[in-house]
């Protein structure tokens, strides 16, 4: 490869790089990451233009890899794979415009890299950067969402929302909910019963949160309401920071049944009056079963008053190591409750 004659204005093309790099590496103290991506487009978009109008190859191509570990030997980033990836990740994002799109730019370059892996459609790939960068995820995270179809999965409950919610409350809720949910850290059998279930998700209420998604606070398990001088038990009650209110979860080890909505719209009445404060808005409830027919869903939620969704669950296998970081720890949730002032 060092021996390969060079295309025309390679050398023109090289220096060019190393000042762009050494420019570089004295923004990188005010913007570290953004400055590096921007490198990294760059030198991406140079490769593809020189390939379009000079032909270079392969061979041309690491050969520049090796020119510049060779001038920065204590920089990482310039191995010949990392180079490639410069070039992929200007061809992924090129359509979206001549510049460095600046939602890509905010996220690490690892982040970027597992994208171009595992993600080939653009808007599935914007979506994943977004959230990656809204909700502060790190690398196993997203890499947990990617491979759980969180895109597919978001905002596929079938509700009534729309029918039982203000306009911007119902999209929120809407996009809260996904469906199925996947509990794959609980090594649980087929045929565990609902206790089970429940008993497991609390065990695991770290990686149950990071499933439900950002926002979620866990209150409490078979929260007891006391209606008429009867006794009822709610299997789990979370409240949610971006919706500002609660939401009671109902686990049923089995199909959707219609009954499941009234007794959910029963519980939601308690709750409204018991239990919420005034500046919360209508609680929320979600029925959780092991399978549903959607239009049987449909119709028991069609003429209900109360903000109800059904969701189907499923346990398949152990969520990767390294999740539990990811989350926020009870103060900071207590943090943001307070501080962040009601809609």
């Amino acid at each position: 490869m060092g021996t390969s004659p060079l295309p025309a204005g390679y050398r023109q093309v090289l220096e060019g790089i190393k000042e762009r790099i050494r420019t570089a590496r004295v923004k990188a103290a005010l913007a570290s990451n953004r400055e590096l991506i921007s490198l990294y487009w760059d030198i991406g978009r140079t490769i593809v233009e020189r390939q379009r109008a000079q032909g270079w190859g392969k061979s041309v191509v690491e050969r520049l890899a090796g020119d510049l570990q060779a001038e920065f030997p204590g920089v990482s980033g310039f191995s010949r794979q990392n180079i490639w990836y410069m070039r992929a990740f200007y061809l992924a994002w090129r359509d979206r415009g001549p510049n460095l799109p600046q939602l890509v730019g905010e996220i690490p370059w690892g982040h970027n890299r597992v994208l171009l892996d595992r993600v080939k459609d653009v808007e599935r790939r914007s979506w994943y950067a977004r959230q990656a960068l809204e909700y502060g995820w790190g690398r196993a995270v997203l890499e947990h969402q990617i491979d759980s179809g969180l895109y597919e999965r978001q905002g596929k409950a079938v509700t009534n929302f729309k029918a039982t919610l203000p306009p911007l409350q119902s999209d929120l809720a809407e996009q809260a909910l996904k469906d199925p949910y996947t509990f794959d850290f609980l090594t649980l059998a087929g045929d565990a019963r609902e206790k089970e279930v429940e008993r497991g998700l609390v065990d695991h209420v770290r990686k149950f949160l990071l499933e439900l998604g950002a926002g979620f606070a866990f209150v409490g398990q078979q929260v007891h309401l006391e209606v008429g001088g009867d006794d009822f038990y709610i299997d789990l009650l979370f409240y949610n920071l971006k919706l500002r209110c609660f939401v009671v979860i109902e686990l049923k080890n089995g199909p959707f049944k219609p009954e499941y909505a009234g007794k959910m719209s029963f519980y939601l009445s308690a709750v409204d009056d018991l239990m919420r404060h005034e500046e919360d808005r209508p609680s929320v409830g979600l029925v959780l079963c092991r399978s549903k027919n959607k239009l049987v869903a449909e119709y028991a939620l069609r003429d209900m008053r109360k903000p109800i969704g059904v969701s189907a669950f499923r346990l398949t296998r152990d969520l990767p190591a390294g999740l539990g970081a990811a989350l926020p720890s009870v103060a900071e949730l207590e943090r943001e409750l307070r501080g962040r002032p009601t809609p």
